[in-house]
């Protein structure tokens, strides 16, 4: 290993599996080794509980060291090198409680998906704020819920499966914005101040490896009279990883109490929370839900139909669509409902099972119809389970038939049937219906979802008292963030009573035209069922009503992860034939683009290539990256802190295939290259990076 670098100012750790051993350069403080190795003896996942000796550390010069680790039974290294790698470049920004929680299997399948699409799962709720608001009072109320709640001082770490990590202190990001600071373009009409801000925090993501997962912005309302406060609109963006809406509505009316009482709530930390959660569900036999999964009573549903090979709609991101009931509208289809012993989400869920019908292209006979169905999660023999907040809100996969010949009666009751049967299971995650049942990796279980929201009124109770402070809030809504399926729909009741239904598509995967005609459709049966569905209405004759409307088709999703495609987003070309190279692992949880700087200040000729692994799909991620090398040229992986774990086991897997593993550098932090991207620490990994790729 080459050591010819200018002086380094932060620690940047090269890894050699080879040795295997940890080259370190820079600054090394002995006291954050020993804190690193203590950590990982005192139950490290992965690290076995037995060790001959611990790492030997030898000093090349003042500035190199070198950490020899042990070597476990055959050639498996007892430590966990890349954990140790991550320990020792890390920068936590609070100190972690000594106890971890383990994460549940729904947490686990959202944090895989949130590491390769770090946009999806983060919701928001939005609400105007009549009267005076002091932002002071505004932090210091929430700053007392953190304190009190686990669940805000919470975050994930990897090693490189992942975990939740309690902190004993965490601070609220509250940010103020004045009328007029927040741009929205003369050129877009349909963007207000307040959705360029809703959307500029969804873009802003979160660093899962911090806590507060939860903040809040507020936007100051158009100054008025002099005697008359202009209202203030409150942003909540959270990640569903740990919270959802019920939770967040939850933690609203203890910020309400809190701000009331000037700030503070009384008491200490809340219990239950998360990890009574967890145990609770640590404790379940799964035999009956897998029963109730089989493969034998799971019918494969009919599909959306494809647009044709090579058709895309040229767009990309999110698009949204909203049609509403009036409150009169919404009571007449309640009173239809439960004519039929359902409710008013059996009729959506109803309505929708029809227009998927329609879509899949089936032209006659009974057909299995399928979409996803969030449930609240907690409908569990937990006591005060509605009070914990965590992410329990669950979607579940829901199969009925559909046969036009049938009545909508008996579809409304099927499907009511069904959901009452599910209730029992609702703490089962997706991914494990998706392994009982035997599915492919990646093979769909529903193209849509349907999430009808029952939250808390978020100031039941306390309204006389804001009232007394000359304070009135409006029920928040939903803000449904940007969707793994091509198209979803939220409905929830607004402060008039009113039914409000919000389309949430992949623009890339569905048009706009027909995603939103699709949405009109459900609002228009959902008016019209009430005057014309009797008792021997059939299936047909409401599909009838819709006969000479298009139907959605839905497009391949571009770049999707597979044999046609690359897991390597390149950054650079070569800039010499055979240089080989830098790979630039992502930590998981980390904010994206924060390879951006990194690669602008690497000066070395190889070229520049980026991912986004998690531990499921690090084999598919080796085999890519096992190909450059059989290309010719040399590979070395980089990250931050935080990308060695799974650079590390990437690396390992590289080598099984009896190939040299690759090096792998460490350093610096995605929150330095994100303010600075000339930071030390960011060049000290690139300089780093480039001496790897000469050794």
């Amino acid at each position: 290993m080459t050591t010819d670098r200018p002086p380094a100012t932060s620690l940047t750790v090269v890894l050699d599996l080879e040795s295997p051993a940890l080259e370190l350069f820079g600054p090394l403080e002995t006291t954050v080794l020993e804190a690193a190795l203590d950590r990982i003896a005192t139950g490290c996942p992965g690290s076995q509980p037995e060790r001959p000796e611990r790492p030997v550390l030898r000093a090349v010069d003042a500035a190199h060291h070198t950490l020899s680790i042990p070597r476990g039974d055959g050639d498996s290294a007892p430590y966990p090198a890349g954990f140790l790698a991550d320990l020792l470049t890390g920068t936590p920004p609070a100190r972690p409680l000594s106890r971890d929680i383990a994460v549940s299997p729904l947490q686990r399948e959202l944090l895989a998906d949130a590491v390769a699409h770090p946009a999806h799962h983060i919701e928001q709720l939005s609400w105007r704020w009549h009267g005076p608001l002091d932002t002071r009072r505004f932090t210091t109320a929430w700053q007392s819920v953190f304190d009190h709640e686990t669940v805000l001082r919470t975050a994930f770490a990897w090693d490189p499966h992942p975990r939740a990590v309690l902190f004993d202190r965490a601070a609220p990001d509250v940010v103020r914005h004045p009328y007029g600071s927040v741009p929205t373009g003369a050129d877009d009409a349909h963007h207000t101040e307040l959705t360029r801000l809703m959307d500029r925090e969804r873009d802003r993501g979160f660093d899962l490896r911090r806590p507060a997962l939860l903040r809040a912005a507020l936007l100051a309302g158009e100054p008025q009279d002099i005697d008359c406060t202009p209202p203030t609109d409150v942003v909540l963006t959270y990640h569903r990883a740990l919270l959802d809406n019920w939770s967040v509505r939850v933690l609203l009316q203890e910020f309400y109490r809190a701000y009331l009482a000037g700030g503070a709530l009384p008491g200490g930390e809340r219990r239950p929370d998360l990890r009574d959660y967890t145990c609770w569900l640590n404790g379940q036999d799964p035999s009956a839900a897998r029963h109730f999964w089989s493969a034998g009573r799971w019918r494969a549903p009919a599909r959306l139909l494809r647009a044709r090979p090579g058709e895309a709609t040229g767009r990309d991101g999110t698009g949204r669509s909203r049609a509403r009931l009036t409150c009169e509208e919404t009571t007449r289809l309640v009173e239809w409902a439960a004519r039929w012993g359902t409710t008013e989400s059996s009729a959506l869920q109803a309505v929708w099972a029809m227009l998927l019908y329609r879509a899949s292209g089936t032209s006659r006979g009974p057909a299995p119809v399928g979409f996803g169905v969030t449930v609240s999660g907690r409908g569990i023999p937990l006591e005060g389970i509605e009070r914990i907040p965590g992410p329990f809100a669950n979607a579940l996969p829901m199969v009925v038939e559909v046969d036009p010949a049938s009545t909508v009666r008996r579809l409304l009751r099927s499907l009511r049937d069904h959901a009452l049967d599910m209730a029992a299971y609702e703490w089962v995650s997706a991914g494990r219906i998706h392994e009982w049942l035997g599915r492919a990796p990646g093979a769909e279980l529903a193209e849509t979802l349907l999430v009808f929201e029952h939250g808390l009124r978020h100031v039941d109770g306390l309204a006389p008292a804001l009232a007394a402070q000359g304070i009135h809030v409006e029920d928040p809504g939903p803000l449904a963030g940007r969707t793994a399926f091509p198209i979803g729909v939220v409905a929830h009741r607004a402060d008039d009573g009113g039914l409000v239904l919000t389309s949430v598509h992949d623009r890339a995967r569905i048009e706009d035209d027909l995603a939103a005609a699709m949405l009109a459709q459900s609002a228009r049966l959902l008016r019209e069922l009430p005057h014309t569905a009797g008792e021997r209405t059939t299936v047909a004759e409401v599909l009838a009503t819709l006969s000479g409307v298009d139907v959605p088709r839905t497009h391949d999703r571009p770049g999707h992860f597979g044999a046609a495609s690359s897991p390597l987003v390149p950054l650079r070309a070569a800039r010499v034939p055979g240089a080989g190279t830098v790979c630039l692992v992502t930590p998981p949880g980390a904010p994206g683009l924060c390879h951006t700087g990194l690669a602008g200040l690497y000066g070395g000729p190889q070229a520049l290539a980026s991912i986004r692994p998690t531990v499921d799909n690090a084999e598919e991620y080796a085999e890519a990256l096992r190909s450059l090398l059989d290309a010719g040229g040399p590979l070395v992986l980089g990250g931050f802190s935080g990308a060695g774990a799974i650079a590390y086991e990437i690396a390992r897997r590289i080598a099984a295939g009896g190939v040299k593993p690759p090096l792998v550098v460490l350093g610096g932090s995605c929150d330095d290259a994100c303010r600075n991207a000339g930071n030390g620490g960011v060049r000290d990994l690139a300089r780093a990076i480039e001496a790897a790729a000469r050794a």
